[in-house]
């Protein structure tokens, strides 16, 4: 396979204008697009008196027409809108008051252009604490300039400062109507279906859906990246494309749409479906301009993390825009356009001195996964992805005139398979441009680009690969180079100097020379010029000559963003007061709305009703953020996605408090991650060559120190200072839990790091590797057999003065997050089979820390059998405990205890394979929570153990607390069970609750429960 392009006369190196240009060059394309179809040789094409004309391949594939992206396909220049409301300049956070605004201007009725107005920012400062959202469409936030307004997006909260966010109701699994087409090539706006299908009664918006096959992997040879192991390879379905389109015409069976597909739909790799949506619930015509963003952070530290990541997310949205915004100190995006999205223009933005550790999912300045996204002039500098276009984006995306300086990594695509990249006049000065093949970074990305193309590109390196069934362009490239895709003039400049605006320019049939914008290049470059000429060069060659920064910053000059508004139409002063006062009289109080949880007659309640329900556990390590492993996740509470929220990313705790309501959930057991990076799932002990970290993060209680390289590449921890991110999600859960009757089980530690496999230690914040503290753990690690693990016993080891004191400031801290809550039971950690004396420190600290506070919150104590029954038997530790957790033992159906020991140095599945435990039985169950429960009756007993959901009943007739009940059991009897305690039966089958007065019996034939 080979394109050749031949330039046979060179013309100026600025943009064309329309008449002038009268330059000829020839070019064939031609792509590869299966082994069962080669593609033939074609002839040249011309380009020829400011005219485009392609070459297609033998199966019609071509350039793509990547003109169609930005916002309404730049078919329309962004309009300016009227302003309907000021926000005026205030000492204090403005959330509420910028917040009340938009929604004042949401309120109002869409004009004839589909808009309803501009809120408009004075001069100065404001400082945001919360978060702006735009949810309504035709809504504008404007600055009064670049250099007059900014927003300070204040506190510690990792939230995006600014949200353009619709709904996103678009169903991906849902059966469509097949192409019938046997190959739709790149660049086609149409398509056949099934004549005898009327989809003319449809709606006109469609998803076309191009599967990722099992047979396109294999050739992709995506299927598997090395070592013999197929973990991180693509699974059939989980890189398949969407692309959203509009129908413009149903002519029989040929149904046209309004932008190119960049994919070709083979049916040898299943071909596409097409099915019809309702766009309802995205928004569209809503704009940030004119303003500069700025994080705070800690200036102690330049890779603090505890501030703002993105400063402007898109989402769910459409035909929006973000134009002349400064950025400043953000973590992450200075604009990420998210894969619910579509033609969005971000325009003549600057981004400077990003603060955050230096690695995966940080610094991705301008970023989309959407598709016809523009960014045009846009500037960066200190990125890591500055430019980047992220999994399965189906494109079109272009980056037009856009400069990175001295980023961490490359700009290009940067997870799998996104199609349609155009890379235009954009410069990366000390860092690469990239499409090629991953193969296993980025968690298996594989093949990141595809029919895509670098244009009048400068960067250190440039490397353009050509995948199966696709292909990569790179036309006047500066730099050095790699990769087998199509080059051509490199270390050249060609014409038109964009290709992006001479296709905009043939599509639209018009001078868009404004659109352009192009910064002015001198033309003159001959080798041999005229004495004149060397002359005035020589004079010109003084001056430092203007660079796209300055050319941006004069955005405002060029495209000027009105300020100006009518009285006549403005919302008055004294109305836009009375409006915040509306807002904040309708902010929910925070603090506990529900009932109080205590033990009460040895039971768990909330005001009168025992507590019962379902508990759901925390993933602790594994999982992706696309396709399968989304549908597979479970809640949580301190997972993380860089601005991404939802199940399996950052979890929205109001929907998990609402999932779990309706679901019967009433506890979430929480402890921190095994690891933190998901490049540690390969179960590998070694140091990271860099910080290329994959999400999703689930997060550990300890802050960053920003200084010096922990194992996975970031820097260390320090463990006298903690994860604000962290402590603050389980804080909000606990709010959310106490307002909502649920619970949060807080694990304080997690076991699994310090036993087993030596990867659970490779990483820990504990390790001396990893943190500035010198905990004193030997170094090198000493892995038995060059694998295992076995630091249980140093790290209970209170001994060191210097652990002894982390410990004690750790365990501190468990409990001070939780103070003024009632809804959390701390129990020491799971997975825990260690020795008394770390049990007794754990109580010691709480003692201490109680009698200081006057606090008393819900301590659990959830060990092995041997430890509790230590612990309980000595009054100044039992009178600590409120709460025994029957969890690391049991009854076994026979009658005998499976108890392994504490303090053995093994985990509990260690202890399961040596011990072989048996299954229970509800006899069981019941007599284990009835010995506890006549033993310490003061204290509220749970069952945790073997299959502690099936039994339920044994557990509430045995006097237990948070049981698992059937979701139609009659409450009142459940609530009555609250004030009665277990007695004898005369019925073999039948299990008694009594007060004395009245009984609440199970018959465990029948399988009723009734009151007498």
């Amino acid at each position: 396979m080979k394109i050749i392009i031949s330039i046979r006369n060179f013309c100026s190196r600025q943009f064309f204008s329309h008449a002038a240009l009268t330059c000829i060059f020839g070019f064939i394309f031609s792509f590869s697009s299966s082994a069962q179809k080669e593609a033939k040789p074609t002839p040249p094409l011309a380009f020829l008196n400011s005219h485009l004309s392609y070459t297609t391949d033998s199966l019609g594939n071509r350039v793509p027409d990547f003109s169609y992206c930005g916002y309404k396909a730049s078919e329309q220049p962004i309009p300016n809108v009227e302003v309907k409301v000021i926000v005026p300049v205030r000492k204090g956070d403005a959330t509420l008051r910028i917040q009340s605004a938009l929604d004042y201007v949401a309120s109002l009725p869409v004009d004839a252009n589909g808009f309803r107005g501009a809120v408009l920012l004075q001069k100065g400062t404001y400082e945001v604490y919360g978060q702006l959202r735009i949810t309504t469409s035709g809504v504008v936030l404007r600055g009064s300039g670049v250099n007059a307004t900014t927003i300070v997006g204040a506190g510690t909260g990792r939230l995006a400062l600014i949200k353009i966010i619709g709904k996103n109701s678009i169903n991906r699994e849902m059966t469509g109507i097949k192409i019938t087409d046997a190959y739709v090539p790149v660049n086609a706006m149409s398509f056949h279906i099934d004549p005898s299908i009327n989809i003319k009664q449809h709606s006109n918006k469609i998803i076309i859906h191009r599967p990722s096959t099992a047979n396109w992997i294999k050739l992709l040879g995506t299927d598997h990246f090395g070592g013999g192991i197929t973990a991180l390879g693509w699974k059939p379905g989980d890189r398949d494309l969407f692309f959203d389109r509009t129908i413009t015409k149903i002519e029989g069976n040929t149904v046209s749409i309004d932008a190119p597909l960049t994919t070709a739909l083979d049916s040898t790799y299943g071909g596409g479906t097409i099915y019809f949506y309702n766009n309802d619930d995205h928004i569209n015509n809503c704009g940030v301009e004119n303003l500069h963003c700025i994080s705070t952070y800690d200036r102690t530290n330049l890779k603090d993390e505890d501030h703002r990541w993105n400063a402007i997310n898109i989402e769910g949205a459409e035909d929006c825009w973000v134009r002349q915004v400064n950025f400043q100190h953000f973590a992450g995006s200075a604009v990420s356009v998210l894969e619910t999205s579509k033609r969005i223009t971000v325009e003549d933005c600057i981004s400077l001195a990003p603060v955050s550790e230096i690695g995966g999912q940080r610094r991705y300045t301008f970023l989309t996964t959407g598709q016809q996204a523009l960014f045009q002039r846009c500037y960066a500098e200190n990125g890591y992805h500055d430019f980047a276009v992220g999994f399965c984006a189906p494109g079109p995306n272009a980056f037009v005139q856009c400069e990175s300086v001295l980023p961490y990594n490359f700009s290009g695509a940067i997870d799998s398979w996104a199609s349609g990249v155009l890379f235009d006049v954009v410069s990366v000065d000390g860092n690469a441009l990239r499409f090629g093949n991953r193969g296993q970074d980025g968690n298996g990305a594989g093949w990141a680009a595809a029919n895509s193309l670098f244009w009048n590109c400068s960067a250190a390196r440039i490397d353009c690969y050509q995948p199966p069934t696709a292909q990569n362009w790179a036309f006047g490239s500066w730099s050095q180079f790699a990769g087998d895709g199509y080059w051509n003039e490199s270390n050249n400049t060609i014409t038109p100097r964009s290709l992006y605006y001479a296709q905009l320019r043939e599509r639209l049939n018009k001078n868009i020379d404004q659109q352009a914008q192009l910064l002015n290049v001198p033309t003159e470059a001959s080798s041999s010029p005229s004495v004149e000429t060397a002359m005035e060069l020589t004079k010109e060659a003084g001056k430092p000559r203007m660079q796209l920064k300055e050319w941006i910053a004069q955005a405002s000059k060029r495209n000027t963003i009105p300020i100006s508004y009518s009285n006549d139409t403005v919302l008055s002063v004294s109305d836009f007061n009375r409006l915040v006062k509306q807002a904040e009289s309708k902010i929910r109080p925070s603090g506990s709305e529900g009932a109080a949880m205590q033990i009460k007659n040895g039971v768990l309640i909330r005001g009168s009703e025992l507590v019962t329900g379902k508990r759901i556990s925390v993933q602790w390590w594994s999982g992706g953020v696309q396709g399968k492993d989304l549908q597979q996740a479970r809640p949580h509470i301190t997972r993380y996605v860089p601005g991404r929220s939802g199940r399996g990313l950052t979890d929205n705790l109001d929907e998990v408090v609402a999932e779990m309501k309706a679901t019967n959930y009433v506890a979430i057991e929480h402890n921190y991650g095994l690891w933190y990076d998901r490049r540690r799932d390969d179960h590998e002990r070694i140091r990271r060559m860099d910080g290329e970290v994959w999400p999703p993060f689930y997060e550990l209680p300890f802050a960053r120190s920003g200084k010096e390289t922990a194992w996975d590449g970031l820097s260390r921890y320090d463990l006298t200072k903690y994860n604000l991110f962290y402590w603050n999600r389980l804080k909000q859960f606990a709010d959310l839990a106490d307002q909502n009757s649920l619970v949060l089980v807080h694990q304080n530690y997690f076991q699994h790091n310090i036993i087993e496999a030596g990867a659970h230690y490779a990483d820990f914040p504990w390790r001396t590797a990893n943190n500035i503290n010198n905990t004193g753990f030997v170094e090198p690690v000493n892995y038995a057999g060059d694998k295992r693990i076995f630091y249980a016993e140093q790290f209970y080891d209170i001994s060191n003065p210097v652990r002894r004191e982390l410990h004690k400031k750790y365990i501190r801290q468990c409990l001070n997050n939780f103070k003024d809550n009632n809804g959390v039971i701390q129990l020491i950690g799971e997975e825990y089979t260690g020795p008394v004396h770390f049990v007794k420190f754990w109580l010691d600290v709480i003692r201490e820390w109680e009698k200081e506070t006057g606090k008393h919150p819900i301590i659990g104590l959830s060990v092995t059998k041997d430890v509790q029954d230590s612990i309980l038997s000595i009054p100044a530790y039992a009178v600590v405990v409120d709460l025994i957790d029957i969890r690391y033992w049991h009854y076994q159906a026979d009658g005998s205890a499976y108890a392994p020991m504490g303090g053995q140095n093994l985990a509990p599945r260690q202890h399961a394979r040596l011990l072989k435990p048996k299954k229970t039985s509800f006899e069981q169950v019941y007599r284990a929570v009835k010995e506890y429960r006549k033993k310490y009756p003061a204290k509220a007993v749970v069952y945790s153990g073997d299959n502690y959901s099936e039994f339920g009943m044994a557990v509430l007739m045995a006097g237990g607390s948070m049981p698992v009940l059937p979701e139609n059991i009659d409450k009142d009897i459940v609530n009555a069970a609250a004030a009665m305690k277990p007695v004898a039966s005369t019925n073999a089958n039948e299990y008694v609750l009594s007060n004395g007065k009245n009984s609440i019996i199970y018959n465990t034939v029948t399988k009723k429960l009734e009151r007498r």
